[in-house]
């Protein structure tokens, strides 16, 4: 049985060679899917550590950055146990850091474990507009939205996002859930935004909830 609290552990210590090495031996022993996503829960606890570390002032921005490569490089290691294989997609969703944010650690880690769900991903990038959105949004006419923002001027680059997609008349076949460090239940009602999360697991349980409503 795998110990995956040592996971937790090993990321929240940043030890990237120790959490690629358990990663890979877990694919190898031939693991089955729930044990892929146990262990990505596992990482999520590690992240949890680094930013209560972060929090302390024990860590640093630096080590924000290079815990969410090493998360990142971890979910693509065990992806082979945790694609169901199928082929099949559950829905689409369109990611992208709004207009006036450059971070996309958060949102590159959600796009992978909602990849792993089963959606099919339309990532924009980073600095997008409102009508960036809008006009993905009509071209491939996914089910939810995903717009992300670590800084606090994301906020209003979010609400004008919803108020842009309103305004073209889709917002009513779309979800919307913003996740970054500055979203709380307030920042969702004044943006407009169906969900908030701060917590990339989260997301995807609520994104897996929509879908199979």
């Amino acid at each position: 049985m795998a110990d995956f609290k040592k996971l937790a552990q090993l990321l929240g210590d940043l030890d990237e060679e120790g959490v690629l090495e358990f990663a890979n031996e877990l694919v190898a022993s031939g693991a089955s899917e729930s044990d892929g996503l146990a262990a990505v829960a596992a990482c999520q606890d590690g992240m949890n550590i680094v930013g209560d570390l972060f929090e302390k002032g024990e860590y640093f921005v630096g080590d924000l950055i290079f815990a969410g490569e090493i998360l990142t490089e971890t979910i693509q290691a065990l992806k082979p146990i945790l694609s169901s294989g199928t082929g099949n997609t559950i829905g689409k969703i369109i990611v992208g850091t709004v207009h006036g944010d450059l971070h996309d650690i958060g949102k590159n880690i959600f796009k992978n474990m909602i990849e792993i769900a089963g959606f099919e991903v339309f990532d924009l990038g980073i600095d997008q507009s409102p009508e960036a959105f809008v006009e993905k949004a009509k071209e491939v006419k996914p089910d939810i939205i995903g717009l992300s923002g670590v800084l606090t001027l994301a906020l209003d680059s979010m609400k004008s996002t919803v108020e842009a997609l309103q305004a073209a008349g889709i917002k009513d076949d779309i979800k919307v859930i913003i996740g970054g460090n500055p979203v709380t239940k307030e920042a969702c009602e004044y943006i407009g935004a169906d969900a908030f999360t701060t917590n990339a697991a989260e997301g995807v349980r609520i994104c897996r909830g929509w879908v199979n409503a």
